[in-house]
């Protein structure tokens, strides 16, 4: 008998310890979605040795009238920062604040955003910049206008990305509706300095593109990358071009972003992370929950993302489990 009991104490001993395990275990990796609550447009940032989430709020266009963000220093374990920037501080900003673009610069913080979604020329928004000491902020807006208000070549002004070249160069990539634009900004981000040619605003759209631009540049090439399909559908992918120069021309590859039916729908409007010092290359972008319909409610993911031997991209594999702690 008390052989028995013993026999049953190991087993149930052996089942809990199995159990912490495999909850330890699982706490090595970040898990999909990486933090809670709705949020979409991820733009992902590494200051120092931290790394910066910074998303849209996904709601209603009249309840989106802040950003929060995120910081980690191991990509599992976030940290909430409420209410960096609203539009309390952004006079001509009332709604739609849209996919924070966040770079330093001589030790400012500065954040690009869309606001207001406007429909043409005539109506106040577009794209502003705020500005802050710490990448936590508070931002405060730097120009009290926005910086684009009008629909160059067509383009929406949304969805701004701000590279930074090689030579030093600032470039904000942006537009929606389908059209994609770029311009050189200014030392100070108030402004912009005309192309050689006298145009201030190029438009470098590629095959397929809808919105969401972004940009890398791996073995002295430049991946452009963009968001396709619906935003508020299923079909929601990234798909993406390489080129010799960050005008283009941008010939498209393909999609390497797309949805999984096993794990989520509508995967797109991402941005891309290399570790600094590694070949470690991660995507952050937005997915919806297969048992949502709802086009607002969308949640920020990352995953693992790997090239060729050719330097092309692979496709990414979409997964509830996440990445590994960055130690």
């Amino acid at each position: 008998m008390i052989k028995k009991v013993a026999i049953l104490l190991v087993a149930v001993f052996a089942t809990a310890f199995a159990s912490s395990q495999s909850k330890n275990d699982q706490k090595k990796k970040s898990g999909n979605p990486v933090f809670p609550g709705w949020y979409a447009d991820p733009e992902v940032a590494v200051f120092g040795k931290e790394y910066w989430i910074y998303p849209t709020y996904s709601a209603r266009y009249e309840k989106q009238v802040f950003f929060d963000a995120f910081s980690s220093k191991d990509l599992v374990h976030w940290t909430k920062h409420e209410r960096i920037l609203d539009t309390a501080t952004v006079k001509w900003a009332r709604r739609a604040l849209w996919a924070p673009a966040v770079v330093e610069q001589n030790k400012k913080y500065y954040i690009f955003f869309g606001a207001n979604d406007i429909q043409n020329d005539h109506e106040l928004g577009g794209i502003g910049v705020a500005v802050a000491d710490r990448p936590q902020g508070p931002f405060k807006d730097l120009t009290g206008r926005p910086l684009i208000d009008k629909f160059y070549n067509g383009a929406q002004p949304i969805d701004q990305f701000v590279f930074k070249d090689k030579d030093g160069a600032y470039y904000i990539f942006y537009g929606g509706w389908r059209h994609c634009n770029v311009a050189r900004l200014n030392n100070t981000f108030t402004g912009f300095v005309p192309f050689a040619d006298g145009t201030t605003f190029k438009e470098v759209t590629p095959e397929g593109y809808v919105e969401g631009p972004f940009m890398f540049i791996k073995d002295g090439k430049y991946y452009f990358m963009w968001s396709e399909g619906g935003w508020g559908g299923p079909d929601y992918s990234v798909a993406y071009a390489i080129a010799d120069s960050p005008f283009g021309p941008f010939r498209r590859i393909g999609k390497i972003l797309q949805q999984d039916p096993a794990v989520a729908t509508g995967a797109g409007h991402h941005s891309v992370l290399q570790v600094p010092g590694t070949d470690h290359w991660y995507i952050i972008y937005h997915r919806r929950p297969l048992d949502e319909t709802h086009p607002d409610h969308r949640v920020t993911c990352i995953d693992r993302m790997y090239f060729d031997e050719q330097g092309y991209i692979k496709p990414v594999k979409i997964t509830r489990e996440g990445v590994e702690a960055i130690r």
